[in-house]
């Protein structure tokens, strides 16, 4: 009897497809996954779909920092990835005659203010910074001239002030002509 049970157990756990069969009709289970209040569980179809999702997001965080900060430029960690310099091997022609040298230079120092600026522009945070001593802002908030500018508790009086004005109006209104 003894193992004729384990291999009836045996078999049971070797093939879980075939299901359990109950002779006892009192006998009964309860599956906790498919009740009505059971939490929601994502089929592996919305799992995929929610790991493509998440991975097509992750690569435009990567365009945008990548548009965002030109300045860190193109980083690669695969060793079989190079470039050839075609303008610099022995063979390349001559280039560049010394006018078009001149201008090279100059549109090349154009774009470097330009990035200077660029970066200036989209990292305010960073500040200003001056190496020339001749320079100087004025502030024309705190100058002695400036207009005075009222504190915080002077323009709550202020209103207040208003506000009883206003009230007295409308009572002077109202007393002089008592038709309206």
């Amino acid at each position: 009897e003894d193992v004729e049970n384990l291999k009836k157990a045996a078999r049971a756990y070797l093939h879980p497809e075939v299901g359990v069969r109950v002779e006892d009709t009192t006998l009964f289970g309860r599956n906790y996954f498919e009740r009505p209040s059971a939490p929601e569980v994502e089929t592996f179809e919305e799992a995929e779909e929610r790991a493509k999702i998440l991975a097509e997001a992750a690569a435009l965080k990567q365009l945008a920092s990548d548009y965002m900060h030109p300045e860190v430029g193109v980083k690669t960690t695969d060793p079989t990835l190079f470039g050839r310099n075609y303008f610099n091997r022995y063979s390349a022609p001559e280039t560049d005659e010394d006018e078009f040298a001149d201008e090279r230079a100059e549109i090349l120092a154009e774009a470097a203010a330009l990035k200077k600026s660029a970066v200036a522009y989209m990292h305010p945070e960073v500040g200003v910074c001056s190496e020339d001593a001749t320079l100087f802002g004025r502030n024309y908030f705190e100058r002695a001239s400036a207009p005075d500018v009222e504190s915080m508790e002077e323009a709550e009086e202020k209103a207040k002030i208003l506000a009883e004005a206003a009230a007295l109006k409308h009572l002077a209104r109202d007393y002089m002509h008592p038709e309206v």
